[in-house]
């Protein structure tokens, strides 16, 4: 591969040879990284297993995703970390050390000895490792999309990086496909053993071509002329967040990077999540079901981003953001409707009602597994939660015991808070054996019936809700480039995208699934999207300017 040179000019015309590498070299590292990310995540209950095995499984499990939350929660210090490297030293070197880092961390991940070999320093290593690897992603995404951006042709920044924009994607099935290969070519036993762990040693095999092709390439034209003017930034963190553009800074944040964050993870994780717990479907068929949808709609981010250099950033992502809001009830009802009709007539013909004191009716949330519900409305509502059944309480007088209708169906609960551990099993047990009785009874599944589902309008609405994503993440990248000065650009538009994607995004299936055990309607926790699409449109709408013509060499 012949080195990109510094004479890669960004206002020359069409797109040329250099211009291809620039792309391809900066998005297939790119997809690298999130093909590592993405690993622990898909891989969470067996490095559970084998770096927290002091614990019970439980707390196994629970101790796995706290860690993989962990490279969420760092991401923006390693946009303000690199970020500040990148406006300083340059955008190429910095970016080339972030993906030593991600590499490396994961490979060790594959290596690294469990509990049962050294102990303790198993999880504290395993929890260094996976922070390094969110510090990494923190200044990858930035050093990617602003060397991309300042090659590109005037006119042509959303087409080129809206390619970076399908990295996550594509790194999710890369990891996924891995996954999957080496789940069935050792088989289980194998696999849950030792085999886990070739999917993250094979990474060094992908670090070693995302470097050799990094290192063909040379600096971003406009931070070589800036060096040579001697107008690079020595302090990128002050400039960019405690002068004029800290506003600019926050006001990217809360009027693009939020709102695009969370239709983002709702087109296609709470999606997901939506349909296999709450609509019970088989987790292989809501699989393909999804990847039929990501095959179909990926295109969408290449598509907006070109369509955001002729129209506009801001109207396609704004756009996107007012449909989400309009359309996420509709659509995710309908999607009920398609893919478990009999759950749709059993909540709509006998849905369950709780009779109960409301001050006596706790939060049906519990992260770790270790709460036990003992009042007679937990009894009910928790046994409820955990089946997916939406229900309404209705308020009865102070004291009373709790009681669930449904269809002709009325069950008691019973107050648990006196009994022994063995007692409050065997009565909890008796009725949920009761509640499940009466749920059938009056023609709730157990599944979803892959008979019954409506496949085609299922994958129709999984798809629009992948176009929404590509509307609003498409042409984010060049539109948070264009609202910085070249000089402190790696560093402004990363602290915003982190912060809206790993905080705003990461945690929306927390805080959705928190408003649904809330309140027992399981639609309920699309009103976070909701609200956060809601004050992204308004506040870019009014506060944020159209950058598509800006001249980005200032």
């Amino acid at each position: 591969m012949s080195s990109v040179t510094a004479s890669t000019a960004p206002h020359t015309g069409a797109l040329t040879k250099d211009h291809k590498k620039v792309i391809f070299a900066s998005s297939l590292g790119t997809v690298f990284e999130w093909y590592d990310f993405y690993l622990y995540g898909s891989l969470a209950a067996h490095i559970g297993k084998h770096f927290f095995s002091g614990l019970n499984d439980t707390s196994q499990f629970i101790f796995a995703l706290l860690a993989f939350a962990a490279g969420f929660a760092v991401r923006p210090f390693g946009a303000l970390f690199f970020g500040r490297l990148g406006d300083m030293i340059g955008r190429k070197y910095t970016f080339l050390v972030t993906i030593v880092i991600m590499g490396l961390s994961t490979f060790l991940v594959g290596v690294l000895p469990g509990y049962a070999t050294i102990g303790i320093l198993a999880p504290i290593i395993l929890i260094t490792l996976r922070l390094l690897q969110g510090l990494a992603l923190g200044g990858e995404y930035g050093g990617a999309a602003t060397y991309v951006a300042e090659h590109a042709p005037h006119g042509k920044r959303g087409l080129y990086t809206s390619f970076i924009q399908t990295t996550a994607t594509l790194g999710l099935f890369m990891s996924l496909l891995v996954i999957w290969a080496c789940r069935n070519y050792f088989g289980k036993e194998t696999f849950e053993a030792w085999g886990w762990r070739i999917p993250f040693i094979v990474s060094v095999v992908l670090l070693g071509v995302s470097v050799w092709i990094r290192m063909q390439l040379h600096e971003s034209p406009l931070f070589q002329q800036m060096k040579a003017e001697g107008k690079q930034s020595k302090a990128p963190i002050t400039e960019s967040f405690f002068s004029k553009n800290g506003k600019i800074a926050l006001l990217a944040l809360l009027g693009a990077t939020a709102g695009q964050a969370v239709v983002w993870y709702t087109g296609q994780f709470y999606a997901l999540f939506f349909m296999t717990k709450t609509l019970s479907v088989d987790p292989n068929t809501a699989d393909i079901l999804i990847a039929i949808a990501l095959a179909i709609g990926t295109g969408g981010f290449v598509l907006f981003g070109w369509l955001s250099d002729k129209i506009g950033r801001k109207k396609i992502i704004m756009a996107g953001c007012l449909l989400a809001a309009l359309t996420y009830f509709p659509v995710f009802k309908t999607l009920m409707s398609a893919a478990n009709p009999a759950l749709e007539k059993a909540v709509a013909t006998a849905p369950a009602k709780v009779l109960a004191d409301r001050d006596r009716c706790a939060l049906q949330f519990d992260p770790v597994g270790k709460k036990t519900f003992k009042q007679s409305c937990d009894i009910i509502t928790s046994a409820l939660a955990k089946k997916g059944i939406p229900y309404t309480i209705d308020a009865a007088p102070a004291g009373a015991l709790a009681s669930v209708t449904i269809g002709s169906t009325t069950l008691e609960s019973f107050e648990g808070e006196a009994l022994s551990k063995d007692d409050f099993k065997a009565k909890s047990d008796a009725f949920g054996k009761s509640l499940g009785d009466a749920l059938t009874a009056a023609g709730y599944p157990a599944k979803a019936d892959d008979a019954q589902m409506n496949k085609p309008v299922v994958i129709a609405l999984l798809t629009y809700l992948v176009l929404l994503v590509t509307m609003v993440y498409g042409p984010i990248a060049a539109w948070l480039v264009e609202l910085f000065p070249t000089r402190i650009r790696y560093t402004s538009m990363s602290l915003p995208y982190h912060i809206g994607n790993g905080w705003f995004g990461g945690f929306l299936p927390f805080i959705a699934f928190t408003i649904v055990a809330a309140t027992g309607n399981i639609f309920s926790g699309l009103w976070y999207p909701i609200i956060v699409a809601l004050m992204t449109l308004v506040i870019g709408s009014l506060f944020l300017r159209e950058t598509k013509d800006v001249d980005i060499t200032q």
